[in-house]
C-alpha cells in the first residue's frame, strides 16, 4: 500500500507515475473551495506491484488550492469514467503555480495552488486485473 506526500515537482512526478492510468468516476472528484482542497478517489493500476497485475482504491488530496477549473468535453454525466494520464506542476512565482490533471479524451483540471501539497493514500486491499494499461501510438 502506498502513502505518498508530494511537496515539490520531483515528488509530484513520482506520484503522477503511480497514478498513471487510474480510472476515476467523475462524481468522485470534488473541489472544496472553503477548505481550499481538491480531492478524488480512483482505482489506480498498481505499477509498484508489477509483475503482479492489480488495482487499488486510492485517494488523493491537493491542499492549498486557490481555484480549480475544468476543461474538455461539456456536460459530463456523474457516472462518466475518466482515465488519468498525468499530473504536472508548472511554477509561477516561487512555490505557487498550476497543477494540471490530464485525462484521456481531452479532459483537464487546472488547480491554481499556493504550493505543491499533495497526499496519496491507498484505501484498501488490491484486487487482480488481467489487463496492463498500454500506450500505443498511431
Amino acid at each position: 500500500m502506498l502513502h505518498l506526500t508530494a511537496t515539490d515537482t520531483d515528488d509530484l512526478s513520482i506520484l503522477s507515475m503511480q497514478m498513471q492510468d487510474a480510472v476515476i468516476r467523475f462524481s468522485d472528484i470534488r473541489y472544496m473551495a472553503r477548505e481550499r482542497r481538491f480531492a478524488l478517489v480512483a482505482n489506480r493500476f498498481a505499477w509498484d506491484a508489477l509483475p503482479v497485475k492489480t488495482r487499488r482504491r486510492t485517494g488523493i488530496t491537493f491542499n492549498a488550492v486557490m481555484a480549480a477549473k475544468r476543461s474538455g468535453p461539456k456536460d459530463l454525466a456523474p457516472g462518466t469514467i475518466l482515465s488519468l494520464l498525468a499530473i504536472i506542476f508548472v511554477a509561477r512565482d516561487g512555490l505557487s503555480g498550476t497543477v494540471t490533471l490530464s485525462f484521456a479524451g481531452g479532459h483537464k483540471f487546472a488547480l491554481d495552488v499556493e504550493c505543491v501539497d499533495v497526499l496519496l493514500d491507498d484505501l484498501g486491499p488490491a484486487w487482480s486485473t488481467e489487463h496492463t494499461p498500454g500506450h500505443e501510438g498511431p
